[in-house]
């Protein structure tokens, strides 16, 4: 039995694309959903769509709750234990890692986790702890807390005489030569939807980078007012954790039309309609929407981030990885930022 461990929608559709190419008639997937409803509703769609293709769906619930991890953990020991194959979603979740605790299976594949699966790549190629891009600091004592946690998750990935390791991604990563690298293609994606109806007008992808900290909410808005006039973006197709807050400044600055998607862009843009260019800030979409919409002429195109957009509290990594996310993006035409001069001269 396969058994996956997904808590994104994005996760879950590359569930989909690893099944397609491995088969995937004794796979349950579990979903860890999080606690923002955007992401529970594109979650429960997409559990649909899995349904649909033969696999077993298990809905977990492992927040929120007091007493909910450990009782989630109780429930799923059982499951792990008769796995012949765990699918991991989030390599960098700390619940997923505290499961792979109880794993004894001898394969293990994480499924594409868009950008994540690029630091994740690179930082067990370094002999890295694992962590997310855009976190500044030692993450203070819940981290130390989880630290061996962390550390025995990082064994976990890393192959031996008595375990294999695979990741299955559409980015481009260097893994070790003794991790099995298999290309996520968006087979299941092309075949299942689509072709798409072509729109005259652009639609403008959003980001959660001012979310999380990375980038200022002043100078995103005013790149995003910039691309729409210059491109003629009439859509603007919103990040599942962007703030509501965010979404009404910015419809109310640029009239766009804010779409709020039910679920991942690239089921959503091979659905149709959309636009004949698809705009978008450096993010997993730029690699993986090419493929997705490979044969049917829209054009993705891909504004980078200038450096004084970001925060004072981003990463020091975030410029570095950002422009690595735009560089080795393929089939894409890559912009200039929007840089604000009035500010600079100030």
């Amino acid at each position: 039995m396969n058994l996956a461990f997904v808590e994104s929608p994005v996760q879950l559709l590359n569930v989909l694309e690893w099944t397609h190419i491995r088969g995937g008639d004794d796979t349950t997937v579990v979903v860890l959903p999080p606690v923002d409803p955007m992401s529970r509703g594109q979650l429960r769609r997409m559990a649909e769509l899995a349904r649909d293709e033969g696999i077993t769906v298990r809905w977990q619930e492992a927040r929120g709750e007091t007493g909910a991890p450990l009782k989630a953990l109780r429930a799923l020991t059982g499951l792990i234990r008769r796995a012949d194959r765990i699918v991991i979603g989030d390599p960098f979740s700390r619940y997923v890692q505290l499961l792979l605790t109880l794993v004894r299976t001898r394969r293990i594949t994480v499924v594409d986790d868009g950008t994540a699966t690029m630091e994740f790549v690179a930082q067990l190629a370094r002999g890295e702890r694992l962590v997310r891009w855009h976190r500044r600091g030692n993450g203070g004592p819940r981290e130390l807390l989880l630290a061996p946690v962390t550390s025995a998750a990082r064994r976990s990935f890393t192959p031996s005489a008595t375990r294999s390791v695979e990741v299955f991604t559409a980015m481009p990563v260097e893994a070790p030569s003794d991790i099995e690298v298999t290309a996520n293609t968006f087979a299941w994606t092309r075949e299942r939807f689509g072709p798409p109806l072509i729109t005259k007008g652009a639609d403008l992808v959003g980001t959660s980078l001012v979310e999380t900290g990375v980038v200022d909410p002043v100078p995103y808005e005013e790149a995003v007012t910039s691309l729409a006039r210059t491109h003629g973006a009439t859509r603007y197709f919103a990040h599942r954790r962007e703030s509501a807050d965010k979404l009404h400044a910015l419809e109310a600055a640029t009239g766009l039309e804010i779409v709020r998607p039910d679920l991942p862009l690239e089921l959503i843009a091979r659905r149709g309609p959309v636009g004949h260019t698809v705009l978008s800030f450096p993010s997993t979409v730029v690699h993986t929407l090419p493929l997705a919409l490979a044969g049917t002429g829209v054009k993705v195109a891909v504004c980078d981030i200038a450096p004084e957009w970001l925060r004072d509290t981003a990463s020091p990594r975030a410029q570095g990885f950002l422009s690595g996310v735009t560089e080795t993006a393929r089939d894409v035409q890559r912009l200039a930022p929007w840089r604000a001069t009035a500010v600079t001269e100030a």
